[in-house]
C-alpha cells in the first residue's frame, strides 16, 4: 500500500510533483464516474445521511431512486432539515401528482439559494473551513496529517483523533496502529454511532478497498462529527452558565435557612421567657422573694446577654442576605413562614373562585335535549364537543383535589375560619360529583342517537369520497387550461405543448371516473326510493352535486382545443424573437468579460500591496481614469437593449449577461475602484490615528486575503462565515447575523478590510440575565420548550441537577410529554420575575 503521508513530503511536492499529483487526481475523478462500486458507495452514504434526518419523523428510505420518486419523502426530508413547512403535497397516484410534488421540493430548494449543479465559491469556502477545523483538531496526534478529504482519512487515525480530541474517554488512541486501517475505521465508526448518535455511513472496506476514497462521502461523514462536537461545546457552555447561577441561588437559600432557624430558636426562647417575666404573683416568704430576685439577676447577667448577641447576629445575617440577593439580581427575602396561613387561605379562595366560575352553567348545558332534533353531522359535532368537555372536566380534577388538600392543610394548622372553608369545599365536591354523573348520562344519550342515524348516513359517504377529489381535479384542470402562460424561449413553449398533450391522454380515464361517480349517486336515489327513505336536503358530506360535475366536465371539454390554439400561436411568436436575442448577445459577450477582467485587476492591485499605502493610492487613481474612458461602449449596448425591450424579450440563452447585470457590473466596477481608493485612504488614517504598524496591517491583510476567494478586496458573508468556522466556532444564524450587523451595518452583504480591522479589536462583556439562562436551558433541552429530569442529570452536576428537578414546575404546554419540566418559569423565578 502506498504511504501517502510520506509521498506528501517527497515526490508529490518536489519539482514538477504538483503537476503529476493534479493529473493523477483528474484520472481518479474520471475513473470514479465509471466505477459501479463508487456509485454504490454514493447511494449508501447519501441514504444513511437522509435516514439520519428522516428518523426524527419516524420514517426512513431504502432505495433513493424509488422512495423519492413521488416526492413525498423528499418534501418531508426538506421540512426536517429546514424546520419549515412546505406546501401541502398531492396524494394522488397519477404521474402528474408525483411530478408536482417533486417540483414543489425543487422550488423550495431554489428559494433558499441552493444551487442544484456545480460547486460555487460558497461550497469551496465551507470545505476549506471544515478542512482547517480538522487540521487544528488533529494537529497534536502522531501519524495524522489531514491535507484533503480522501487519502488523509484512509488509515482511520484521523477519525479516531477527532473523537479522542473531544471525548478522550471513548478512544484509547495509543493502542491504534497505522498498519491496521480496517480496525481503526471500524472502531471510530462504531464509537460514533453508539456514543455520538452519528449513523454509520460507510464501511471500512469501502474506504480501504479503493485507491482513493470518495471525497464527498468523507466530507459528509466528517461534517457529522463537526456538528456533533459543536453541539457538545454549546451544551458545556450552557451547563457552566446554569451551574454558576444555581451556585448563587443555593448559597442564598442556605443563608435563608440559617436565618429562619436562628429566628425560630430566638422566638421560641422569647415565647417561653415572657410568661416568666410577666409573673407578678407575690411570694409568701422572704426566702422565696429573695430567690425570685436572684433568679431575675441571673436572667440579666447570664441568659439575656447571649440572646441580645443572637438578635444582633440575626440582624447582621438579614442585612448580609439582602445585600447578596440585591447584588445577584434576586428578589428581597420575605419571612414566608409568618404569613403561611393567610397565604394558604388566599390561595384556597382564589382556586375556589376559579373553579366556581368554571362550573357556572355547566349543569344546564349537560341537561339540555338539543340532540333530539339534530342531524347526524350535528350529533357528531355534539359528541366532539362533549369529548372536549370531558377532557376539560378531567383536567379540572387536579384543581378540585388541590382545593381539598388546601382545606385539609388549613384544618391541620387550626385556621380560624376553618368552618367556612370546610363548607365551601364540601359544596364544591358535591357539585363535582353531580357534574360527573350528568356528563356520563349525556354521553350515553348522544351515542344512542348517533347509532340511530348512522345507517342513513352511510349511503352518502361513498359518493362524497369519490366526488371531492374528482371535482378538485376538474377545477385544477380548468385553472391550468385557462392559466395565462409566459414563456421566454422556444424550449419553454415546446415543454408546455408536451405537458398539454400528456394531459389530453388522461381524459378517457377521467371520464370513466366521472361515470362511476354518477352511478353511485343514482344508486343512492334508487335505494332511498325502494326503502321509502325521505332524504333530508342535500348530501351532508359534500356540496358537489351531479349537475355540478357534468357542468364542469363540459367546461373542460371546451377549454382543451382553446388551449391548443393558444400554444401554437405562442410557438410562432417565440421563433420570431430568437433573431433579436442573438444580436444583443454578440456585443454583451465582449463587454461582460472586459468588466470582469477589470474587477479582477482591481482586486489584484489592492491585494498585492506593492509599495507604501501612498504609492498604492496614486496607482489606483490612474487606473480609475482609464475605466471611465470605456463608457461609450456601454452606451452603445444600451441602444441594442432598447430593441430587446420593445420586443418584450426577457431572457437570452445565447449570453449569460443581461443589461441589468452589465449595468450593475459597470456600477460595481466604478464603486469598487472608488471603494478601494477609499479603503487605502482609511488605512492611512487608521495607521496614523491608532498607531498600527505597517507589519500589523500586513498581517491583517494576509488573513483577510486568504478568505477573499473572489480577489475583489471585499469579503462576502460566506467567506466571513468560513473564517469564523476555521477558528472552531459554530455559529447559529442569530449570532452570525449579530456579527454581520457590526461589520456590515448597511446590509450590503460585504465586509470591507476596514470593517475587518475594527471587528478584530472589538470585545464584549457578558452578564447573567434570565433570558440567557433560558437560552442555555433550551440548548440542553435540544431546542424543546421543556426539559426532562434525565437531560438535567446528564448535563449538570448531581446536586444542581436534583436542585432543578425539585424546584421546576411541570410543563403544561401543548407539546408536553410525561415528566416534562418548565425551565422557563424556573429561570425567571431565579431573578424574581416569577414565583419559584
Amino acid at each position: 500500500m502506498v504511504d501517502y503521508h510520506a509521498a506528501n513530503n517527497q515526490s508529490l511536492y518536489s519539482a514538477g510533483g504538483q503537476q503529476i499529483y493534479m493529473e493523477q487526481e483528474n484520472d481518479w475523478d474520471r475513473d470514479l464516474l465509471l466505477d459501479p462500486a463508487w456509485e454504490k458507495q454514493q447511494r449508501k452514504t447519501f441514504t444513511a445521511w437522509c435516514n439520519s434526518h428522516l428518523r426524527k419523523s419516524g420514517t426512513q428510505i431504502d432505495n433513493i431512486e424509488e422512495d423519492f420518486r413521488d416526492g413525498l419523502k423528499l418534501m418531508l426530508l426538506l421540512e426536517v432539515i429546514s424546520g419549515e413547512r412546505l406546501p401541502k403535497p398531492e396524494r394522488g397516484k397519477m404521474r402528474v401528482h408525483k411530478i408536482n410534488n417533486v417540483n414543489k421540493a425543487l422550488d423550495f430548494i431554489a428559494s433558499k439559494g441552493v444551487k442544484l449543479v456545480s460547486i460555487g465559491a460558497e461550497e469551496t469556502s465551507a470545505k476549506e473551513g471544515l478542512l482547517l477545523w480538522c487540521q487544528r483538531k488533529t494537529a497534536p496526534y502522531k501519524n495524522v496529517n489531514v491535507q484533503n478529504f480522501h487519502i488523509s482519512w484512509k488509515d482511520g487515525l484521523a477519525f479516531n483523533a477527532l473523537i479522542h480530541r473531544h471525548r478522550p474517554e471513548l478512544i484509547d488512541y495509543d493502542k491504534l496502529r497505522k498498519d491496521d486501517p480496517v480496525t481503526n475505521l471500524n472502531n471510530a465508526f462504531e464509537v460514533a454511532e453508539r456514543y455520538l448518535d452519528i449513523p454509520k455511513m460507510l464501511d471500512a472496506e469501502d474506504i480501504v478497498g479503493t485507491l482513493r476514497p470518495d471525497e464527498k462521502a468523507i466530507m459528509t461523514y466528517v461534517s457529522c462529527f463537526y456538528h456533533a462536537f459543536s453541539g457538545a461545546q454549546k451544551a458545556e457552555t450552557a451547563a457552566n452558565r446554569i451551574c454558576k447561577v444555581l451556585a448563587v441561588n443555593q448559597e442564598n437559600e442556605h443563608l435563608m435557612e440559617d436565618y429562619e432557624k436562628l429566628a425560630s430558636d430566638l422566638l421560641e426562647w422569647i415565647r417561653r421567657t415572657i410568661p416568666w417575666l410577666e409573673n407578678r404573683a407575690p411570694e409568701k416568704t422572704m426566702t422565696e422573694m429573695q430567690q425570685k430576685l436572684e433568679d431575675f439577676r441571673d436572667y440579666r447577667r447570664v441568659h439575656k446577654p447571649p440572646k441580645v448577641q443572637e438578635k444582633c447576629q440575626l440582624e447582621i445575617n438579614f442585612n448580609t442576605l439582602q445585600t447578596k440577593l440585591r447584588l445577584s439580581n434576586r428578589p428581597a427575602f420575605i419571612l414566608f413562614a409568618l404569613s403561611l396561613l393567610d397565604h394558604l387561605a388566599e390561595k384556597f379562595r382564589q382556586k375556589a373562585a376559579i373553579h366556581e366560575s368554571w362550573t357556572d352553567g355547566k349543569e344546564a348545558m349537560l341537561t339540555q335535549k338539543d340532540y333530539e332534533t339534530a342531524s347526524l353531522s350535528e350529533i357528531k359535532a355534539l359528541l366532539k364537543k362533549h369529548e372536549a368537555f370531558e377532557s376539560d372536566l378531567a383536567a379540572h380534577q387536579d384543581r378540585v383535589e388541590q382545593i381539598a388538600a388546601i382545606a385539609q392543610e388549613l384544618n391541620e394548622l387550626d385556621y380560624y375560619d376553618s368552618p367556612s372553608v370546610n363548607a365551601r369545599c364540601q359544596k364544591i365536591c358535591e357539585q363535582w360529583d353531580a357534574l360527573g354523573s350528568l356528563t356520563q348520562s349525556r354521553r350515553e344519550s348522544l351515542e344512542r342517537t348517533e347509532k340511530q342515524l348512522e345507517s342513513i348516513d352511510e349511503l352518502y359517504l361513498e359518493y362524497a369520497k369519490r366526488a371531492a377529489p374528482f371535482n378538485n381535479w376538474m377545477e385544477g384542470a380548468m385553472e391550468d387550461l385557462q392559466d395565462m402562460f409566459i414563456v421566454h424561449n422556444i424550449e419553454e413553449i415546446q415543454g408546455l405543448i408536451t405537458a398539454h398533450d400528456q394531459f389530453k391522454s388522461t381524459l378517457p380515464e377521467a371520464n370513466k371516473e366521472r361515470e362511476s361517480i354518477q352511478a353511485i349517486h343514482a344508486e343512492v336515489q334508487k335505494i332511498a326510493q325502494y326503502n321509502g327513505i325521505k332524504l333530508a336536503g342535500n348530501n351532508p358530506y359534500t356540496t358537489i352535486t351531479p349537475q355540478t360535475i357534468d357542468k364542469k366536465w363540459e367546461k373542460v371539454q371546451q377549454l382543451v382545443p382553446q388551449r391548443d390554439q393558444a400554444l401554437q400561436e405562442e410557438l410562432a411568436r417565440q421563433q420570431s424573437n430568437d433573431h433579436l436575442r442573438r444580436q444583443f448577445a454578440n456585443q454583451a459577450n465582449m463587454i461582460g468579460p472586459w468588466i470582469q477582467n477589470k474587477m479582477e485587476e482591481i482586486g489584484r492591485i489592492s491585494i498585492e500591496m506593492n509599495g507604501t499605502l501612498e504609492d498604492q493610492l496614486t496607482h489606483l487613481r490612474q487606473y480609475e481614469q482609464s475605466i471611465i474612458e470605456y463608457k461609450p461602449n456601454i452606451d452603445q449596448l444600451e441602444g441594442d437593449h432598447q430593441l430587446i425591450q420593445e420586443a418584450l424579450i426577457f431572457d437570452n440563452k445565447y449570453t449569460a449577461y443581461t443589461m441589468e447585470h452589465l449595468r450593475v457590473g459597470w456600477e460595481q466596477l466604478l464603486t469598487t475602484i472608488a471603494r478601494t481608493i477609499n479603503e487605502i485612504e482609511n488605512q492611512i488614517l487608521t495607521r496614523d490615528a491608532k498607531g498600527i504598524s505597517q507589519e500589523q496591517l500586513h498581517e491583517y491583510r494576509t488573513s483577510f486575503n486568504h478568505f477573499d476567494k473572489k480577489r475583489t478586496g471585499i469579503m462576502d458573508s460566506d467567506d466571513f462565515r468560513a473564517l469564523l468556522i476555521s477558528t472552531g466556532n459554530s455559529l447559529g444564524d442569530a449570532e452570525f447575523g449579530r456579527i454581520m450587523g457590526i461589520v456590515d451595518p448597511n446590509n450590503s452583504g460585504a465586509v470591507t478590510f476596514q470593517a475587518f480591522i475594527d471587528f478584530m479589536s472589538r470585545e464584549t462583556t457578558d452578564t447573567d440575565t434570565a433570558d440567557q439562562v433560558i437560552a442555555s436551558f433550551k440548548i440542553l433541552a435540544g431546542d424543546k420548550n421543556y426539559i426532562t429530569a434525565e437531560e438535567l442529570r446528564r448535563e449538570l452536576p448531581p446536586d444542581q441537577a436534583e436542585y432543578c428537578i425539585a424546584r421546576m414546575a411541570p410543563y403544561t404546554g401543548p407539546d408536553a410529554v410525561p415528566g416534562a419540566l418548565d425551565y422557563m418559569s424556573f429561570s425567571t423565578a431565579l431573578y424574581g420575575e416569577s414565583d419559584l
